[in-house]
């Protein structure tokens, strides 16, 4: 079953590629939708997958990147919007 997640990291995880390797850890995982930076300094993603993909990814994000220092996860599930591809966006969705 295809599951849609809302997950904030906050830590030290802007200026450390957290978002490109997102994308490339979502891309080798199957999953899809995008990630963000927020204003206050932690990182947004949306991600739809099957279980077992978004518990990877989950898994992936609780560590991220090398120069990342993740503090916090905060997951929540959310509805599906059936997105075909994982993107890295420059401008926040709540216009940051």
């Amino acid at each position: 079953m295809i599951k849609h997640l809302n997950i904030v990291i906050k830590g030290k995880v802007q200026g450390v590629y957290y978002r490109a390797s997102a994308k490339e850890a979502a891309d080798r995982m199957g999953v899809t939708r995008f990630v963000e930076n927020q204003k206050e300094g932690s990182v947004y993603i949306e991600a739809e997958g099957t279980d077992e993909q978004l518990e990877a990814f989950m898994k992936w994000c609780r560590i991220g990147p090398d120069r990342a220092v993740v503090t916090t996860v905060d997951i929540t599930e959310s509805n599906l919007a059936d997105f075909k591809s994982f993107e890295v966006r420059k401008k926040s969705i709540f216009g940051f």
